[in-house]
């Protein structure tokens, strides 16, 4: 596995790569949901890049930066016997040289949900996005599902900006529990881990009743509200705009919630028409 530091190295080792190359983009403190991202590409792909890169423009909180988990050797050898070819692994001012780098607009799914919680969140996830897009040339790139709102603009950015890629969704990983693999559940104790179980329970148990027969979004989102849980927003969407659903169309449970020092987001798909 080559290991880059820059731009400059990253290109000039792809440049006779076999293709397809496909892409996968973390913040590291990689986890079994990270590995399925990367098994997923090493099937589909002659090339497989890997970033790493704890992107500062997508963190409205300073400590919560400096808190996010960081592991770079493990983090390098699990990727490594994973079968990465190259890992891209560039410093903050490698990838944004200038004091007031230029950024991107996300648009309207930017300011709603994870948007409304996380002032400039989703501005940080399309400027580095496109950073790397740009720098690592992929055909195909992978993402998880666990991310729903960001999949969704991931997906507006290369259609809007005309990438010339496929953008491939990877289902999320849940351990046996049902709680969804994240890299900050590091921080959630045994307390916390039991009640964070709420989260995954209400959004099956919405689940359960969509596919009894329930459509109306707001009865969904009730249903979907564990007791106890301190919810920043609980909602049933369409997955492409995060609005409404349409009656007749696929939709998804949207969560997030906080524990002491730990938030967590999830999602459930509701996809087969009544």
């Amino acid at each position: 596995m080559r290991i880059c530091n820059s731009a400059r190295e990253v290109r000039l080792a792809l440049a006779g790569a076999p293709r397809p190359i496909g892409f996968v983009p973390t913040m590291g403190a990689l986890h079994a949901g990270h590995a399925e991202l990367v098994r997923r590409c090493r099937a589909e792909c002659a090339s497989v890049v890997v970033s790493i890169f704890v992107n500062p423009l997508q963190f409205e909180d300073a400590s919560d930066l400096d808190r996010y988990p960081r592991d770079l050797e493990a983090d390098t050898e699990r990727l490594r016997d994973l079968g990465v070819d190259l890992l891209f692994v560039p410093s903050v001012a490698g990838m944004y040289p200038e004091e007031n780098p230029f950024t991107i607009d996300p648009g309207p799914i930017g300011e709603i949900y994870e948007g409304a919680t996380r002032p400039g969140h989703f501005s940080g996830v399309a400027t580095v996005v496109t950073k790397l897009f740009h720098i690592c040339s992929p055909h195909r790139a992978y993402f998880g599902q666990k991310d729903a709102q960001q999949l969704a603009l991931i997906r507006s950015l290369v259609r809007d900006l005309d990438f010339d890629l496929e953008v491939v969704a990877v289902p999320t990983v849940r351990d046996p529990s049902g709680l969804a693999l994240s890299s900050r559940n590091v921080r959630l104790d045994a307390d916390q881990r039991e009640r964070a179980l709420g989260l995954s329970a209400g959004l099956m148990r919405a689940r359960q009743a969509w596919e009894e027969g329930e459509r109306d979004p707001a009865r969904l989102a009730e249903l979907a509200r564990t007791t106890g849980l301190d919810y920043d927003y609980c909602a049933c969407v369409d997955p492409d705009r995060f609005g409404t659903p349409a009656p007749e169309g696929p939709a998804l449970i949207v969560a997030a919630v906080r524990l002491p020092g730990v938030r967590l987001i999830d999602n459930v798909a509701l996809e087969r028409a009544p």
